[in-house]
């Protein structure tokens, strides 16, 4: 699998701060990876996603080594406007993104900003409405919608953009349980069917171990864990790094620590139930 992502050896230090936010690190995502980045407050996954998006250097000033490209282009050396269009972010709150007075004017935004010719814009947010299944709020406003169909809309302004990447920074945590379910469904469609790579900071891992291709653990700006979800959420380490543990997977590593777990490994209630009861 050819990387979309390489990270190699990158430091960073906010101006006039003490301490390192992230400080030597190595990662390759490959193209369409499902990628989940956890850890606790503090360590380093806010500044590695703004390391990403080019928020880091571009934006904010400090002390920066190492490196990291993107489909190949060098991330500190790429213009803002150009990354805009290889990595996406979605923001915890999607309030933060969308502040234009209808739906389609919101999903429009980042288009109008590129100068993209009026024709191709049209099509682009009509093609993003419709695969999101929000066609009929296009003239309504914002404000007046849900925190899922909000969510919707602001992941469709990023989806207008076509990049290849796109980091969801704790999608679910303003999120109802069964609201947080579709996003999550959502995203499992637009990797499988698009083909796009995603990398998310979540607490909720009980959603995304089924999702996930790999967890990344960060502690004090270093990554400190890496693995498939059994491989992470089975380590003993994972709860000490601040890393949410979904209960079952806790019931599970103490069955199998008595010798009894059962054969695969469950993230739901269902799935522990299912291999418990089976022959």
């Amino acid at each position: 699998m050819k990387n979309l992502v390489e990270v190699s050896n990158l430091s960073f230090k906010y101006l006039d701060a003490q301490r390192w936010a992230i400080h030597g690190v190595d990662l390759g995502i490959g193209e369409g990876e499902i990628v989940v980045l956890a850890g606790q407050s503090g360590c380093g996954k806010s500044t590695l996603l703004r390391c990403m998006n080019g928020l880091i250097p571009h934006m904010y000033p400090g002390e920066y080594s190492g490196s990291i490209t993107i489909g190949g282009d060098q991330v500190d050396k790429t213009p803002m406007r150009a990354l805009a269009q290889k990595v996406g972010l979605l923001f915890q709150n999607p309030e933060n993104q969308i502040f234009m007075f209808s739906v389609e004017r919101d999903i429009a935004f980042g288009l109008e900003n590129l100068g993209m010719p009026r024709d191709e814009m049209r099509r682009r947010v009509d093609e993003v409405m419709q695969r999101l299944g929000i066609t009929q709020l296009a003239l309504r406003a914002p404000h007046e919608l849900s925190d899922g169909q909000k969510q919707r809309v602001a992941l469709a302004g990023v989806l207008a953009m076509r990049p290849g990447l796109i980091i969801l920074d704790e999608p679910t945590s303003l999120l109802d349980p069964q609201t947080a379910s579709e996003l999550v469904s959502l995203v499992r469609k637009l990797n499988e069917e698009e083909g796009l790579t995603f990398i998310i900071v979540e607490h909720r891992l009980e959603l995304l171990a089924q999702l996930a291709d790999r967890i990344v653990v960060m502690d004090s700006g270093k990554k400190v864990m890496e693995g498939t979800p059994q491989q992470v959420l089975s380590d003993p380490r994972a709860e000490a790094f601040g890393v949410s543990v979904p209960p079952v997977s806790q019931l599970y590593n103490r069955l199998t620590a008595d010798g009894l777990g059962p054969r695969g490994y469950p993230f739901t209630p269902e799935e522990l139930a299912d291999e418990v009861n089976s022959p």
